[in-house]
């Protein structure tokens, strides 16, 4: 479309012209499923509490705060009966969808049974559950130490690398968010989770292999239906981009870091960073340079895991590597507090040495929520549903990135996505944040709930619990397409 530049914030950018084409409001899908009435405090005595009673750094979305009450499957219920369409599942934690019949049953009936007793006695729930998690894993990831959060699962992961291997200096990509816990700070790598105390000796960012935004790449160069309109002068079978990141990754190990390392930490895609996708082969060479650094090589599958990816269960699988230590946690439990690291029985030794215990990991009813979470992930087919719900998804939301020029990528694999928003499509400035504000809050006022991510929180995170549906889909599409249009003539009007 033909376009004249106009400037916001000091940012020029390229306008569309536009003609109002808004239809009726989209029709959200059926939903038979009736809420409990809301008997909790008013709205404005929750709102006093929060700010009274609630540490200020726990933020809440939205210029009005949701008050939410109830969730089933996919769908969220506020306060006043009000249906959302979630598609960020918690922070992208509600894997088998809110309230699960089967994982809610037997949750259930664990509590009426035996709620907890440490690890220091036996009970079936924790050896039926490793048994099980582990059977999903290739050789030799065969042992699992059960925790309690995503950070504290990356915590243990970087003291099992320190002292398996006797090296200290771990690397991250930058971009990366691993926890938020003194020692997991040092690995992230997002200036909004960094606060002005001394964290992360030992830890060492390198350059982040983003083929979108970064200096290189373009539109053959990850594994998902949807690449960047960037061009490139890669072939098939020969990612330059590829090449041009693991240089820099080499320049880290040559001049950043001691001669032996104790580990590499990385998302298989990149989660608070927006979906973030590295070039194919990318991870497979790093593991390849770490190892002959004797360092280990951890995947951090809080987000990936379970499934979500859709074509395969870890998103390890998916770049053809097989890691020494993988992190889990999130949709481990569908919102249940639990997580995991799974790794080598000779590296679990290395914690062997000295006492380690953790009092909650791995207790009675957290072992039982797991195994529901893995049963019905396998009953209802909810991998295979994530690859054709997911697949279907990330080509709608590309019709929007060629229809508007403020969608710069739409990217992700499986129930993983990302749409990152930019003044034009040429520059990739981020769309200023008052804009992406607006057609947030408009996609929530039609009832469809999207999570915000990126380094300037340009891009959007859609990552909905697994069960979402094909016309789910539809109805979120044009509700997003609303929305934007909307923005598009505002803009146009002023």
């Amino acid at each position: 479309m033909a376009g004249r530049l106009r400037r916001l914030g000091g940012v020029a950018f390229r306008q569309q012209k536009w003609k109002s084409s808004l239809s009726t409001q989209a029709k959200m899908p059926p939903c038979d499923f009736v809420p409990e009435k809301y008997e909790s405090y008013p709205y404005e005595r929750m709102q006093k509490i929060r700010e009274q009673n609630i540490a200020p750094s726990l933020k809440t979305y939205y210029k009005r705060p949701l008050l939410l009450h109830q969730g089933h499957m996919q769908w969220l219920f506020d306060h006043e009966g009000r249906r959302y369409l979630d598609l960020f599942a918690g922070i992208v934690t509600v894997s088998v969808g809110h309230c699960h019949p089967k994982v809610t049953m037997a949750t259930q009936k664990q509590l009426a049974r035996l709620w907890h007793t440490t690890n220091i006695y036996m009970y079936p729930a924790i050896h039926e559950y490793a048994e099980k998690l582990t059977s999903l894993f290739p050789d030799p990831l065969k042992v699992v130490y059960l925790t309690n959060s995503g950070s504290e699962a990356n915590d243990l992961a970087m003291f099992m690398a320190r002292l398996h291997t006797r090296n200290f200096d771990i690397i991250s990509l930058r971009g990366g968010y691993h926890g938020g816990s003194p020692y997991t700070l040092g690995l992230t790598s997002l200036t909004s989770y960094k606060h002005g105390v001394a964290n992360g000796f030992g830890c060492t960012t390198t350059m982040l292999p983003d083929v979108f935004r970064g200096p290189w790449g373009g539109s053959h160069c990850r594994d998902s239906p949807v690449q960047t309109v960037r061009k490139c002068s890669c072939t098939e079978g020969a990612c330059l981009a590829k090449d041009q990141y693991i240089e820099q990754f080499k320049d880290t190990l040559n001049t950043s870091v001691p001669k032996t390392v104790a580990g590499f930490i990385a998302e298989p895609i990149q989660g608070v960073n927006g979906a973030v996708q590295y070039p194919r082969n990318f991870l497979k060479e790093a593991y390849q340079l770490i190892r002959e650094r004797g360092g280990l090589c951890i995947s951090d599958e809080v987000q990936t895991g379970f499934g979500r990816t859709g074509s395969h269960f870890w998103g390890f699988q998916t770049h053809g590597v097989v890691p020494d230590i993988v992190t889990l946690a999130k949709g481990i439990g569908n919102g249940f507090p639990m997580a995991a690291v799974v790794t080598t029985k000779e590296i679990a030794s290395s914690l062997a040495q000295n006492l380690h215990f953790n009092t909650f990991g791995g207790n009675p009813l957290a072992c039982v929520v797991g195994a529901a979470v893995l049963d019905a992930i396998e009953e209802d087919g909810l991998q295979k549903n994530s690859d054709d719900v997911g697949t279907y998804m990330l080509l709608e939301l590309a019709k929007l990135r060629d229809k508007f020029e403020i969608v710069g990528d739409v990217r992700g694999k499986g129930l993983m996505i990302g749409v990152e928003m930019v003044t034009d499509k040429d520059s990739r400035c981020p769309l200023p944040a008052e804009e992406i504000n607006q057609i947030w809050e408009d996609c929530k006022d039609m009832g469809v709930l999207i999570g915000r991510g990126g380094l300037y929180s340009q891009t959007f995170r859609i990552k909905p619990p697994m069960c979402i549906t094909k016309r789910d889909v539809d109805f979120a599409v044009e509700v997003f397409c609303t929305a934007l249009q909307r923005h598009m003539e505002k803009a146009a009007a002023k």
